[in-house]
């Protein structure tokens, strides 16, 4: 698995290096945004580990640039703690994010698991329901013919959720698996999200019939027929 870390501090970088290719990584780096995403066109990594406080940009560009046109799993890791930042990081596209300092057996594990997420299916279903269509291989919602516009945070719950079409989903694993394990507990982050995915794909927002809520739960996904 080719790692690249996008870091402009040498000491974080050589620690990196070390500790991944000890553990079978292929490790490659990038001091700025710039480079980053030359690196990132020139030899596609399978992960990138992208700090925010880079010399040139800001790292928000560059998942902003990256998600333009590449689908490869980003964990930020930054010293920045403010949720807003998070969030923001979250919403352009970052699979996850850390904060430093972090313990090198989390960060591994967050990897894993974003590598999991990534992996391709080989012909991903396609979840109908009389309202709409859910390519999952695509990343792609349809409305009467015409394609939904989503963010990706609203993609991510709505995958999550087509997934596991007609088995409840708990609101802790949708906050985890969304957007990280301090989040559990931040429920109105959820209730804001499927408000705005029903605006865009039920008929009738205010009366849900595929995306329900099940109260002090989690949330179900039930395609109909």
């Amino acid at each position: 698995m080719r790692v690249l870390v996008v870091d402009d501090d040498t000491q974080i970088v050589r620690a990196m290096r070390i500790n991944l290719r000890a553990r079978g990584y292929d490790v490659a780096t990038a001091a700025d945004g710039a480079a980053a995403l030359a690196a990132t066109a020139a030899e596609p990594p399978d992960l990138v580990l992208l700090d925010l406080g880079l010399p040139d940009m800001d790292g928000l560009d560059v998942i902003k640039g990256l998600r333009g046109w590449t689908a490869v799993p980003i964990i930020v890791l930054s010293a920045r703690h403010s949720a807003g930042e998070k969030v923001q990081c979250l919403d352009a596209g970052a699979d996850d994010y850390v904060t430093k300092p972090f313990g090198m057996d989390e960060l591994l594990a967050r990897m894993r698991a974003a590598a999991r997420r990534a992996v391709h299916v080989e012909e991903a279903p396609v979840v109908r329901t009389p309202a709409f269509t859910v390519d999952l291989g695509a990343k792609r919602v349809t409305r009467d013919g015409a394609e939904v516009r989503l963010t990706p945070t609203e993609w991510h719950i709505l995958e999550l959720l087509a997934r596991n079409a007609g088995r409840l989903v708990s609101q802790r694993q949708l906050l985890h698996d969304v957007w990280g394990p301090a989040y559990q507990s931040e429920t109105n982050y959820l209730r804001v999200y499927l408000a705005q995915l029903r605006r865009k794909l039920e008929p009738d927002p205010a009366h849900p019939r595929y995306l329900m809520t099940e109260a002090g739960m989690g949330y179900r996904f039930e395609p109909g027929e």
